[in-house]
């Protein structure tokens, strides 16, 4: 606790460069402050708007800290439909828990208790890799039989969906992130980039930020991090800032920036970190 410690993040800014992966640029070093480590064996976490940490055990248990990091909720049910695929807490009351085996996805309160469950497959949709929360409180989804991005509502209705994604793309572009914000709809693909459309299914702009891990966006930025750069980036001007650390790219199973901290999933637990 209070520890300083060099991770040896670099700090970059640039504002014009050629290729969104080989910029040109002075480093300054970045130090972090380990403000807490919460031990234990995760598969997967997840922070809200609020500062609620979400922690997946490999049990697929979920364990809700406040932003305290006080226990507050728990949920326990969770050898029902196999492994937890992803947790979507951009709205804490109403968590979105995807079980991709089953085409399952179930929705908690914000104590965690079960509120509804959607068999995705009931609506024929049989192959679906990413889920989002929406702004109206629905969810959006991408079925990869049809190649189309669906909206549906809790009862698993379909309310809306785009053309095929086939016709649009020369690329088969299948999104495997699907953020809702700001007005926007986000989509990734580590291989082609982003594509940002608006809520009718409009393509607005393309972007070619390739190989990305665990992408966020908040505002007009979006982030994630390679193999060794965690990266945000201003998607109308491309100026970017540049995180690059020094611990081994494979130690790290997650990371997630929740202003003002960096919160980073290895095999010893989840780290929090702050730059002072």
């Amino acid at each position: 606790m209070g520890k300083i410690i060099t991770v040896c993040w670099f700090f970059i800014c640039t504002s014009c460069f050629t290729a969104w992966g080989t910029p040109s640029m002075d480093t300054l070093p970045l130090l972090l402050q380990l403000k807490q480590v919460i031990k234990g064996n995760y598969s997967n976490f997840s922070v809200d708007n609020l500062g609620n940490i979400y922690l997946v055990t490999t049990r697929n248990q979920i364990k809700k800290l406040n932003s305290k990091l006080d226990s507050v909720a728990i949920f326990n049910e969770s050898q029902r439909f196999g492994n937890i695929y992803t947790i979507d807490v951009s709205n804490p009351m109403k968590v979105l828990v995807y079980y991709k085996d089953y085409s399952t996805i179930l929705i908690l309160d914000q104590q965690l208790n079960p509120r509804n469950t959607i068999d995705l497959r009931e609506q024929n949709l049989l192959q679906v890799n990413a889920i989002a929360q929406s702004y109206d409180n629905q969810i959006w989804l991408f079925d990869e039989i049809d190649n189309k991005l669906k909206k549906i509502d809790d009862a698993g209705l379909s309310k809306l969906e785009t053309l095929d994604f086939r016709l649009q793309f020369k690329e088969v572009f299948v999104p495997y992130h699907i953020i809702d914000n700001n007005g926007l709809l986000y989509l990734y693909n580590k291989h082609y980039g982003w594509k940002v459309f608006d809520y009718y299914g409009a393509l607005k702009q393309s972007l070619p930020a390739k190989g990305w891990l665990d992408v966020q966006v908040n505002g007009n930025k979006f982030s994630g991090h390679d193999s060794a750069v965690y990266i945000e980036s201003n998607f109308w001007d491309t100026t970017k800032t540049l995180y690059r650390f020094e611990n081994a790219p494979y130690q790290v199973k997650k990371i997630i920036k929740k202003p003002p901290f960096f919160y980073s999933l290895t095999q010893d637990g989840l780290g929090i970190y702050e730059a002072y």
